[in-house]
């Protein structure tokens, strides 16, 4: 796609948003937001054209892209110039855009941060239909560094610019296993130390614990292949070593959705062999999840039998030094498994983003969770998922807001810069157009 097209579809909508006079609403084809929003007296702005990958630059190491394009378009991309984005998240259907604006993460993550700290420029459609190039030292620094975490709030990316970094054919990955909780973590915290390229972790129960700790390399033994009949969560346990192609290595959670195909009663031969390669991945998934989410058959379901089940979807950053007592935590009140363990570094200290505030040179630990608690008990709304909201803020960390939040509106602006956010909403969507993030994010509006 050529710069004039970019230009054409940046006016295209920046004139759709300038003539609505409703509330406005992204429509996009995929999402991998785990909460559902009313779409009454709303204009959906279409912006599914904004998908291509403008400029793979190996020679700065910087990439173009427009907002909507998926990462599995934009690795295809960068792959092809032997290079990647610096951070990479897990699933195919996931937008650069969605990553910037809300959270995005994975195992290269403990050297170069979250997706939003690569970015150096973008453009960015204000609620008024005005498009606004932002940067880290220009006019709109105070909105550039305030996007990340806002979901589409302030704004939304049409197209931005991220750095890359050079790539070999081929991943060798290391898995080690630990019995012990304190003696994982301070594993992990060293091998952030180390000049490994890859790191992050598997926690099947408190005394199995992963970590997984990978490089690039040229050459490669073998490759094994986890796109169809075989999983790869489950070679974690079953081996010591492996090798990837890097373009699998990207990928190698997409086909499970980590393990959470499970759900969908994919994780047996025979229905591997009847679905195939095409329909195991996460944006088949998701279709199936959202189908289930429009007609209710779940809930349906578990009225009929007196069930309870919350589902319990979350990414918690926590200081390392405190991800000991939250996995102790979450295995006695929670005990949802597996547990996906990936570390948060890198972060440049003369950067804040106010909304997201993982920043300074401590590490992260992220934890992944994504199931269904039994609750046999009928309890009242997000019990287990408030229980994880108060543990977070007591040692000190930050949840991602893609899933379900029960903050009160207090606690929330405290946790997330309501003076700063307030002051950008001000500067930037006067007249409210686009809903606020607690609105959004906790009220689903």
């Amino acid at each position: 796609m050529t710069h004039s097209t970019y230009q054409q579809k940046k006016q295209d909508l920046s004139t759709q948003l300038r003539h609505s006079t409703k509330a406005v609403r992204l429509e996009k084809a995929t999402s991998n937001l785990f909460r559902t929003r009313g779409t009454a007296g709303v204009s959906k702005l279409d912006v599914g054209c904004l998908n291509q990958v403008l400029a793979v630059d190996t020679e700065n190491q910087v990439v173009e892209v427009e907002g909507m394009a998926t990462y599995e378009r934009l690795a295809d991309a960068c792959l092809q110039q032997h290079c990647m984005p610096l951070v990479v998240p897990q699933l195919k259907s996931i937008t650069i855009g969605g990553a910037v604006s809300g959270i995005g993460i994975e195992s290269s993550s403990f050297r170069h941060g979250l997706p939003h700290e690569s970015v150096s420029s973008m453009d960015i459609l204000l609620a008024d239909g005005e498009v606004v190039t932002c940067t880290p030292e220009n006019e709109y620094s105070d909105l550039f560094f305030g996007i990340p975490n806002s979901y589409g709030t302030l704004g939304y990316i049409l197209k931005l610019s991220a750095r890359t970094m050079p790539v070999k054919p081929f991943v060798e990955l290391r898995h080690f296993r630990y019995t012990d909780i304190d003696d994982y973590f301070y594993a992990v915290n060293e091998a952030s130390k180390s000049d490994v390229d890859f790191i992050d972790g598997s926690i099947f129960n408190e005394r199995e614990l992963y970590l997984t700790l990978a490089r690039f390399t040229d050459t490669a033994p073998y490759t094994s292949d986890y796109t169809w009949l075989k999983m790869f969560f489950r070679s974690i346990r079953e081996r010591s070593e492996d090798y990837l192609s890097v373009h699998d290595y990207i990928w190698r959670w997409d086909t499970d959705w980590f393990w959470c195909s499970k759900n969908l009663y994919v994780q047996n031969l025979p229905m591997r062999l009847i679905l195939g390669r095409r329909l195991l991945n996460s944006i088949s998934y998701q279709k199936v999840m959202r189908w289930n989410n429009r007609v209710g058959l779940t809930a349906f379901i578990n009225n009929l039998l007196d069930r309870h089940p919350e589902g319990v979807v979350q990414d918690v950053d926590i200081p390392i030094e405190k991800a000991p007592d939250f996995l102790r935590f979450f295995v006695e009140e929670i005990g949802i498994r597996p547990v996906w363990m990936c570390p948060i570094g890198g972060h440049d200290p003369t950067r804040r983003y106010p909304l997201y505030p993982l920043h300074g040179d401590g590490l992260f630990i992220n934890f992944g969770f994504w199931d269904i608690v039994p609750n046999p008990d009928k309890h009242e709304s997000g019990y287990f998922n408030r229980k994880i909201e108060a543990k977070v803020s007591q040692l000190g960390g930050v949840k991602s807001l893609y899933s379900d939040a029960y903050y009160d509106e207090d606690k929330f602006w405290q946790l997330y810069d309501g003076d700063q956010y307030f002051e950008l909403k001000q500067k930037y969507d006067p007249q409210g157009r686009l809903k606020n993030l607690y609105q959004k994010c906790v009220l689903k509006q």
